[in-house]
């Protein structure tokens, strides 16, 4: 006869340590799990530390996944995902503020944060040449992503060393990059090791959970202008508020091609902005009135040739030029729309004439 599982064992030894005291975080799975009548959001601060207990390392397995999918059903609220990134950006903090302490390095001074979570599938990740085109105009950006979580995906992580990008492996590389080349990114794994835990469990839960989308907030170097992207449009709403609750000047979320911060030109796009504190909803004109079929295969030579200008690609140079444009709105380098696309249209022309003019000005 089978003796019981390590899964039955490791059950009965929870059962039995909380037979006469519930466990701390299970009035957070109660919250949520009540049923339609008696279940309700999570309040800001009730979010903030139930992420607290997560990143602590404080709740056990089948706790965080009856949270996590409960979360993924209902949907979370803005102040859910304020509330859980403030309780993750205080575990980064800390771990960044030690590193770069031990290493002696100050702290690490950035003008946009640009979160890749998601992956391509469709079509080349072209934000990564909008990217590389802004830091050589002296943009400093700090990006942060995920790797691996989900199958038959190009992950930014993989194709960053093709462009010249640093991927870094530690707090004390990403300073090293910023400073030498203006560009750094750090996987979410050395940010906050829990976090990355939870995107992994992609394959276990057959879901996304909630973490994909709070890790687009994260903001992790405090940088005065953030870049965000969803998938699903009702997200735009959510993100724009929970940017406005943590206190974020300038951010904008679109609904980004694959869920990255790349604007679709075959569609018009809504960014939902905030502008010194203040929500602003701004529409976006399609640029093509056909669509373009998806990439039967990506291969980081395309983007390559593309960037040298030994190849044309109508999809992905409006693609970059229109990202280029988004981001020139939210960090305030442009008064309108139009005027954006046409200075990005510019950049993007004149990439290969040296030396690039900065376009922002640092005391």
């Amino acid at each position: 006869m089978r003796g019981p599982t390590k899964t039955t064992e490791l059950f009965l030894i929870m059962r039995n340590q909380y037979l006469n005291a519930e466990h701390p975080f299970a009035q957070y799975v109660r919250i949520l799990g009540k049923g339609k009548s008696s279940s309700r959001s999570l309040s800001l601060d009730e979010a903030r530390d139930a992420m607290a207990m997560i990143v602590a390392g404080e709740v056990e397995p089948v706790q965080l996944g009856a949270f996590l999918m409960l979360l993924r059903v209902k949907e979370e609220s803005p102040e859910e995902l304020a509330g859980f990134v403030m309780a993750a950006k205080i575990a980064i903090e800390k771990r960044r503020d030690e590193a770069l302490k031990n290493a002696g390095l100050p702290a690490i001074a950035v003008d946009l944060d640009w979160s890749s979570y998601a992956g391509k599938r469709k079509h080349y990740p072209w934000f990564l040449l909008a990217v590389k085109l802004l830091c050589q105009h002296g943009v400093r950006i700090f990006m942060h992503g995920a790797s691996g979580h989900t199958s038959n995906r190009l992950y930014t992580e993989a194709v960053l060393p093709s462009l010249d990008l640093a991927v870094c492996q530690s707090w004390a590389e990403a300073s090293a990059a910023i400073a030498n080349n203006g560009f750094a990114y750090l996987p979410v794994r050395e940010l906050e090791p829990m976090l990355d835990d939870m995107i992994q469990l992609r394959s276990l839960l057959g879901l996304r959970s909630p973490v994909h989308t709070l890790t687009r907030l994260l903001n992790p170097t405090q940088a005065p202008a953030v870049m965000q992207a969803i998938f699903h449009p009702a997200y735009r709403e959510s993100h724009q508020r929970a940017a406005l609750l943590l206190g974020y000047a300038n951010s904008c979320v679109i609904k980004g091609e694959g869920g990255e911060i790349e604007r679709n030109p075959d569609g018009t796009c809504l960014a939902k902005r905030v502008v010194s504190g203040e929500p602003v909803d701004e529409d976006w004109p399609m640029i093509f009135d056909q669509r373009h079929s998806p990439e039967e295969l990506l291969s980081d030579d395309v983007m390559l040739r593309v960037w040298h200008g030994e190849q044309a690609h109508e999809y992905g140079e409006m693609a970059i030029i229109g990202t280029v444009a988004l981001t020139l709105r939210t960090l305030a380098l442009s008064d309108t729309p139009e005027n954006a696309m046409i200075m990005a249209t510019s950049l993007w022309q004149q990439r290969h004439d040296t030396p690039a003019k900065a376009l922002i000005a640092r005391l």
